[in-house]
C-alpha cells in the first residue's frame, strides 16, 4: 500500500483517499493479528458531519479499532513521540496533529490545526486520557480538556466510543496478548450546543462517567 498512501498524503484534498486506505489497513492488522471486532452502535454519525470522537486508551489497537469502527474521516490528534517510529512514523506525522504535551506553544498549536481540519469538514479524534496510564488496573484514567474545549468551540457533537478488549487482547505487557473477540460500542452522542467554555468542565466529567459506567458494567 506504500506508493498510494504516500501519494494520498502528500496533499490534504486527498485526505479522504487516504483515510479509505488507512481503514483498510487497521483490517488487515487486527484481523491479522488473530482479532475478531464486534461494533455495537447506540447511534450512528451522519456522512459528511464533523464529531468529536473520544475514546478510553488502553493500548496501541486502539488507533486501529477506532479506524474500524467509524466511517467519517477524521484526524487523529497525538503524541509526536510516536512519530519516531519506522514507517508509521512517516505517514503518522503527515496526517495526524502532533502535540508535545511539555510545550505549551505546541499545545496551542493543536488547535489552530483542529480549527483549520475542523473548517473543511473533517471530525477529530482525541483519546482524552492523553496517553495509556502506566498502571494497567486503572480502568479510566482522568480526562485533559482539549477535546471538550474544540468540540465546545465548534458546536460539534462528542461521541463517545468504548473498546472493551484492547487492553485485555494486547496491552503494553506484549507476553499477555491473545486472540479473540475485541469489542467497541458507539455511545449516544453528547450535545456541546449552546454550551461555552464555561461548560467544559462538566461536559468533561459527564463524558468520563459514561465511559467510566459502561467500562464498570463490562466488569
Amino acid at each position: 500500500m506504500f506508493p498510494f498512501l504516500l501519494i494520498t498524503t502528500s496533499r490534504e484534498k486527498y485526505y479522504d483517499a487516504f483515510f479509505f486506505l488507512a481503514r483498510i489497513w487497521a483490517k488487515i492488522v487486527l484481523f491479522g493479528m488473530g482479532f475478531y471486532p464486534v461494533l455495537k452502535t447506540i447511534e450512528k454519525p451522519v456522512k459528511g458531519k464533523s464529531y468529536m470522537f473520544v475514546a478510553n486508551h488502553t493500548s496501541m489497537t486502539d488507533i486501529m479499532l477506532m479506524l474500524y469502527c467509524i466511517r467519517n474521516p477524521f484526524v487523529f490528534v497525538g503524541k509526536r513521540e510516536l512519530a519516531r517510529f519506522p514507517i508509521f512514523g512517516f505517514f503518522y506525522k503527515r496526517t495526524c496533529i502532533l502535540v508535545d504535551r511539555n510545550n505549551v506553544k505546541s499545545r496551542n498549536a493543536v488547535f489552530q490545526q483542529a480549527q483549520r481540519r475542523l473548517s473543511q469538514g473533517v471530525s477529530i479524534c482525541i483519546f482524552p486520557e492523553g496517553g495509556v496510564p502506566d498502571d494497567e488496573n486503572i480502568l479510566l484514567d482522568n480526562f485533559k480538556d482539549g477535546a471538550f474545549r474544540l468540540a465546545i468551540d465548534h458546536q460539534i457533537p462528542i461521541v463517545p466510543l468504548v473498546f472493551f478488549d484492547n487492553k485485555k487482547r494486547f496491552s503494553y505487557n506484549f507476553l499477555l496478548a491473545s486472540p479473540g473477540k475485541m469489542r467497541a460500542k458507539i455511545l449516544r452522542f453528547i450535545s456541546t450546543e449552546n454550551l461555552t467554555q464555561h461548560d467544559k468542565k462538566g461536559l468533561r466529567e459527564q463524558v468520563h462517567t459514561v465511559l467510566l459506567n459502561e467500562l464498570k458494567k463490562a466488569t
